[in-house]
């Protein structure tokens, strides 16, 4: 750690926590603006299908710039996409948060995510390890990169109308 040696990694540690755990919080009551806002503008949002990490040469469920997030976004609260009507309900946890390297003022951590699902009277379980690349500004952490690995992303997935 260069800039952060300074500062006490029990602190970077649970300052990361509580912003996931926000992120979470907003994903789970659909305050997509608010979720929107947590992004630099350049940052992607990538959910891969099975192995690899060569997400631009690869196939993945999602692939999102900041255009691409948009957009959905506009699908989901529209309703223009059968996975969005309705809206499923979620429930997410986000553990085992760890940090892997803080330079400067960029921060890479991996954490696990739990997601309870239920959408017409039905529960589905999903579990996802997560990695982000954060961004350390003045106004707090913002998201300049999540891949969201879902456990069995190269099996039988439905459609999803919230993000992970």
């Amino acid at each position: 750690m260069t800039e952060h040696s300074k500062i006490d990694p029990r602190t970077l540690l649970w300052d990361v926590t509580e912003f996931l755990w926000h992120e979470a919080d907003i994903l789970d009551r659909k305050d997509y603006d608010t979720w929107l806002d947590l992004w630099i503008e350049d940052g992607v949002y990538i959910l891969p299908i099975g192995e690899g990490d060569d997400y631009e040469n690869q196939l993945n469920l999602c692939y999102d710039n900041d255009k691409m997030r948009r957009m959905r976004i506009d699908r989901f609260k529209r309703g223009f996409s059968i996975s969005s009507a309705p809206a499923a309900d979620t429930i997410r946890t986000v553990s085992r948060i760890a940090i892997e390297s803080a330079e400067g003022d960029m921060i890479t951590l991996r954490a696990a995510e739990h997601l309870i699902e239920d959408k017409f009277g039905r529960q589905r379980t999903w579990a996802a390890n997560l990695s982000y690349r954060l961004r350390k500004t003045d106004g707090g952490f913002k998201i300049d990169r999540k891949i969201a690995r879902l456990l069995n992303s190269d099996g039988m997935l439905n459609s999803f109308s919230y993000l992970f």
